[in-house]
């Protein structure tokens, strides 16, 4: 029966799409004591099912500590999940071992969220972004290097004669186009940007989601864009996850979810998105959330929104785990409201 509800929540086969995950668990061991003893466990992404599509982006939203970041490093194996399985490029990547998995990450990479630590500052830029062809031996001759990072670096809208410069001589925005064509020199399939626009003031965040729009549409790549932002997420995004506590409560095409929210949690941070248009920002009704966010090491029993959530429903909500309800083609809601 579960296997049944999640190939309905995938929609449409494996093999129609570049990333397909299935029941992802990724787990934090705590320790104890001299002897390190493991006594519990941050469960930061418990039991997700997602997938992307070739040359689409695929949304992941939700406040911090959720475990947005840590599914997308999951996804790239940066760190091992306790259980569900990884299909990319129609390859299963958690029995991908050695040689096929070194090949298989060639075609994944990840854009991090801050571009002032994720840079090595002892490096120029041409080091920087030559380094992962260096590293997976695609080009040895250095000529060829270099024409190569120029090419990059003219693919990112920066001036090819800043290669040799150092990260602390760029601004923000520059250093995180520094950062997209270090991912790109690869030709990557797949890439997951970590909240690359987070760090950045608003006229630069709008740059660069231009830029990774723009470089989407150019090399057909497909994406894993993970923010806190609703309006950015909806901005670059065909689809959209929203994510709470380690799971996903709803997921749909991107205008969607946006402007007909059906879980409590999503409609509380869609009211949280300022409006330009002032009268209707003082009509609209806020929504508040109450509470804390609990722990993940014990997180609650049923659904785990409910200890905050205004539709809660004793002896339902705080029991059993509400399972996924399509509310209309590919828009899917997990909440008992629905059941």
């Amino acid at each position: 029966m579960l296997l049944l509800q999640r190939a309905r929540i995938l929609v449409i086969r494996v093999m129609d799409k570049i990333l397909v995950v299935e029941d992802l668990k990724v787990y934090y061991p705590l320790f104890k004591g001299v002897f390190r003893t493991m006594y519990a466990q941050i469960k930061a992404v418990d039991g997700i099912d997602f997938s992307i599509e070739q040359g689409k982006t695929l949304g992941l939203v939700g406040e911090s500590g959720c475990g947005k970041t840590t599914t997308g490093r999951g996804v790239l194996l940066l760190r091992r999940p306790a259980a569900g399985r990884i299909c990319f490029l129609n390859q299963d990547l958690t029995q991908t071992h050695g040689e096929n998995l070194r090949r298989l990450r060639r075609k994944m990479q990840i854009i991090f969220q801050d571009p002032y630590t994720s840079l090595d500052p002892s490096k120029t830029v041409a080091s920087i972004i030559s380094e992962p062809l260096k590293v997976h031996k695609v080009i040895s001759d250095r000529y060829q290097l270099r024409d190569e990072v120029s090419a990059l670096l003219d693919l990112v809208k920066l001036d090819p004669g800043m290669a040799t410069r150092y990260p602390h001589e760029f601004s923000g925005g520059q250093r995180q186009r520094i950062a997209v064509a270090r991912a790109l020199a690869l030709r990557p399939s797949l890439v997951v940007c970590d909240e690359p626009v987070s760090a950045l003031d608003v006229s630069t965040q709008a740059q660069i989601c231009e830029l990774l729009v723009d470089l989407q549409e150019k090399l057909q790549l497909s994406y894993l864009f993970i923010s806190h932002d609703l309006s950015v997420v909806r901005y670059v995004s065909d689809q959209v996850a929203v994510m709470y506590l380690g799971r996903i409560v709803e997921i749909g095409e991107a205008g969607e979810v946006c402007e007909h929210p059906q879980h409590p949690y999503t409609q509380a941070l869609l009211s949280a998105v300022p409006i330009p248009n002032p009268h209707k920002e003082q009509q609209r009704q806020r929504i508040t959330i109450g509470g804390e966010v609990p722990s993940a090491v014990n997180p609650p029993a049923g659904c785990r929104f409910h200890p905050r959530c205004r539709e809660f429903r004793d002896g339902v909500c705080n029991v059993e785990s509400p399972p996924f309800k399509e509310i209309s083609a590919g828009h899917l809601v997990s909440c008992h409201i629905f059941a």
